[in-house]
């Protein structure tokens, strides 16, 4: 029997993401009250600019005082999809300790602050919930932190960022250069005027904070990821990637040690195979890889973005959340019991492609063999081009710690026979 009382709901935030909520949350009205129980009713939104136009939203609902309206003893579930930091961190601690729950979209707190988060929320006998916060539309916090509790995941793999993953699309399929692709993505809207915390992989790297939190069932903040971005990723690397029947992404890596006993998790551009299932991630699209010891291999795909996408996601949480509310429980908070620690990027094991600027003359490549050598780097292949003296030199490793590698390219730089260096990528995937 559907009880009549609605649940309360304040939004803090009414963008791209906001307005779609609040869409969704008036059309579908009867068909949320049927699943969960009980009517939803938007009880008030908190925006900054109380006079902007927004089509669909009732005007006698917005605030511009997002503090009293978390403050209101009658709100049952805040929504907040404001982003960043602050206020977003002390109004959702404000809605925990006035009995709301909170459903967010706020990758850039959870992968912050999420321990603190959680503990408020636990405090307060209320929920936090942001599948949101990863890959948009796609059902993936949710699987992690409940479908798959039962199984010990061992690595994510994934690209979970639509802008950067356009970029290096375009750069594949068209030759383009990165300031090319990245102007049609900036002209198709997939880029923000200011695209540094997608292409430097701030973003990615919040992402990858949280999943690797949930996968391994330790804490993980965006300072333990190892970031870096794809702004170096020149046409050359992505013709280099063509002749080794790879293509280049910007990938999340998280990853539980051979021994069990530590994880990692970086960002950073790769090179994988074309028969790998993430190789074939076209456009704006996200997708993660996940390898579970019963479950095995599973891969999650969509639109990793966008207002509805986003939206989606939301209102899958705030169903949950108003059906814990009616049960008078809460779902899963942080499980962070195994307590591993995060090792740095320096012990991360992997396969790499060098290319070196070289002098076209004999010995050359025996003098760099013998660098490899000496710092414990196995070589898999060699390609050596020259012309009018200069010479390139493309090297593709057996699987080797990042610091051996960092050595090895420190030492190849004092060789009076290597003009320089003209990238350095990690081979993932095989």
């Amino acid at each position: 029997m559907m009880r009549t009382r609605p649940l309360k709901v304040a939004l803090l935030g009414c963008g791209v993401v906001g307005s779609e909520v609040t869409r969704i949350m008036t059309t579908h009205a009867d068909d949320l009250a049927a699943r969960i129980g009980a009517p939803v009713e938007l009880a008030g939104i908190a925006v900054r600019r109380p006079d902007k136009v927004r089509e669909g939203v009732p005007a006698e609902l917005v605030t511009t005082d997002a503090t009293a309206l978390v403050k209101r003893g009658d709100i049952d579930v805040v929504i907040e999809v404001i982003g960043g930091i602050e206020p977003a961190r002390t109004l959702i601690t404000t809605a925990f300790e006035h009995g709301a729950s909170v459903v967010s979209a706020n990758k850039a707190l959870v992968a912050a602050d999420g321990a603190a988060l959680h503990a408020a929320a636990e405090a307060n006998g209320a929920d936090l919930y942001y599948e949101a916060a990863v890959a948009g539309a796609i059902p993936l916090v949710r699987p992690l932190r409940e479908s798959l509790a039962g199984d010990k995941v061992n690595r994510v793999l994934g690209i979970v960022n639509g802008t950067t993953n356009f970029i290096l699309d375009k750069m594949d399929s068209t030759g383009a250069g990165y300031s090319e692709a990245l102007d049609e993505a900036t002209a198709l809207g997939y880029a923000e005027a200011d695209p540094t915390a997608d292409v430097e992989g701030f973003d990615a790297a919040a992402k990858a904070a949280i999943l690797a939190g949930i996968a391994f069932h330790t804490r993980v903040t965006i300072d333990d990821v190892h970031r870096e971005g794809l702004t170096e990723v020149t046409a050359a690397d992505i013709a280099s990637a063509k002749r080794m029947g790879c293509t280049v992404k910007l990938l999340a890596i998280c990853e539980r040690a051979v021994d069990g006993a530590s994880v990692t998790a970086r960002v950073h551009p790769a090179m994988i195979p074309l028969t790998h299932p993430l190789a074939s991630v076209r456009e704006a699209y996200n997708a993660v890889f996940v390898e579970a010891e019963a479950a095995g291999q599973l891969m999650f795909y969509g639109p990793g973005a966008g207002g509805a996408p986003t939206a989606s996601a939301v209102l899958g949480d705030l169903v949950a959340v108003c059906r814990n509310k009616l049960a008078g429980a809460t779902g899963p908070g942080e499980s962070a019991y195994t307590r591993l620690p995060v090792s740095p990027m320096g012990a991360v094991i992997t396969r790499y492609h060098i290319s070196l600027d070289v002098a076209d003359k004999p010995g050359v490549l025996a003098q760099v063999a013998n660098i490899f050598a000496e710092h414990g780097v196995s070589i898999d292949t060699v390609r050596q081009q020259g012309k009018d003296g200069e010479a390139s030199l493309v090297i593709v490793t057996h699987r080797a710690a990042d610091a051996a590698l960092s050595s090895t390219v420190g030492a190849l730089r004092e060789l009076d026979t290597v003009r320089g260096v003209a990238s350095i990528m990690r081979v993932e995937g095989e």
